[in-house]
């Protein structure tokens, strides 16, 4: 037995295995906070956007386990019905529907309003959950730069087309998800529209911090209706978000980035946690106007405090979408 022991204590034994389990510790670490609370959603409606992969199918996913009425709200229905079926199939709740939506066509973004109101009287969770990202520069259906277009236009006109209903179902959330990379953006008053000049990072960033702003100007909006907005940050996640990133096109990056994915990057999973922290947990009932990263509240960067580029982001968006609050 003593020398068994002595083999086991040997530093080519324990080193490789402390370091494993120092690894494995690690990953856990970065997963962020976890939502365990048991909640019955039975009987409540939500939508998601951009729920076809990713963060949105797994929030869509959890909220169906738990008995909600979701409407998937995806650009492509081909994979938002496959989507929804495996939903289904996953948590016997019949009650997850695919319904049309880009949120680069404000024809699309009404319509989708317009017909869901037509099947629904109630609306207790909209999660503005899509996003693009680091993409070249392109223009919405109605000549917006992409991802200040999507990110936060298109999710502007649904939010506001949908508030009559949300203020008629109330106590009802409005979940935004935005990102860390907001602290790097800034409102461009001069060339909001990115006509002059395009850099792609800047304009995600912009993009983020207009979603906080948003998020801190409709709350002041609609204090005493009950309806609450929040903002969040999922974390760095292994998404298709990233699908325009260069290094992560090639075959030989994917290969040398993954076992840093594997370490420092949170799975699917545990990025859509936050979510479902904001929109379902009893205790965020009354907070409305505050920014969540790792199911805890978080602070904002300093931009997005600065409340005269909020009331030009929300006029300028008033002017863009024709809706008005």
């Amino acid at each position: 037995m003593s020398e068994i022991r002595k083999r086991l204590l040997r530093p080519l034994v324990y080193g490789p295995a402390l370091s494993a389990v120092g690894i494995y510790l690690l990953r856990r670490h970065m997963q962020g906070g976890q939502f365990t609370k048991k909640t019955n959603e039975t009987g409540r409606v939500a939508i998601v956007t951009g729920c076809n992969t990713g963060i949105g199918k797994e929030t869509v996913l959890e909220l169906a386990r738990r008995g909600a009425t979701i409407y998937m709200a995806c650009r492509d229905m081909q994979k938002c019905e496959q989507a929804r079926k495996d939903i289904i199939v996953a948590t016997k709740n019949p009650n997850v529907f695919a319904r049309e939506l880009d949120l680069s066509s404000m024809e699309s973004i009404r319509k989708f309003a317009a017909g869901f109101k037509k099947e629904q009287k109630k609306l207790h969770i909209l999660i503005n959950n899509a996003g693009i990202m680091d993409c070249p520069k392109m223009l919405t259906q109605d000549g917006f730069e992409m991802q200040i277009g999507v990110n936060h236009m298109g999710h502007f006109l649904l939010t506001l087309l949908l508030l009559d209903v949300l203020k008629s179902s109330a106590p009802s959330r409005i979940v935004v998800l935005s990102s860390i990379a907001h602290r790097f953006g800034t409102i461009n008053q001069d060339d909001l529209n990115s006509v002059e000049s395009y850099d792609r990072k800047k304009a995600y960033c912009q993009s983020k911090l207009a979603n906080i702003m948003f998020t801190r100007e409709l709350s002041n909006r609609l204090r005493g209706t009950r309806v609450t907005v929040n903002a969040l940050h999922p974390g760095v996640v292994n998404t298709e978000l990233f699908r325009n990133t260069f290094f992560l096109r090639t075959k030989l990056g994917k290969l040398l980035i993954a076992p840093i994915i594997w370490i420092f990057v949170k799975t699917i999973r545990s990025g859509a946690q936050t979510s479902l922290y904001v929109a379902l947990d009893p205790i965020l009932k009354e907070v409305s106007g505050q920014y969540f990263s790792d199911c805890r509240p978080k602070k904002v960067g300093a931009a997005a405090l600065d409340d005269n580029a909020a009331k030009f982001l929300w006029t300028e968006s008033e002017k863009w979408t024709g809706v008005h609050l």
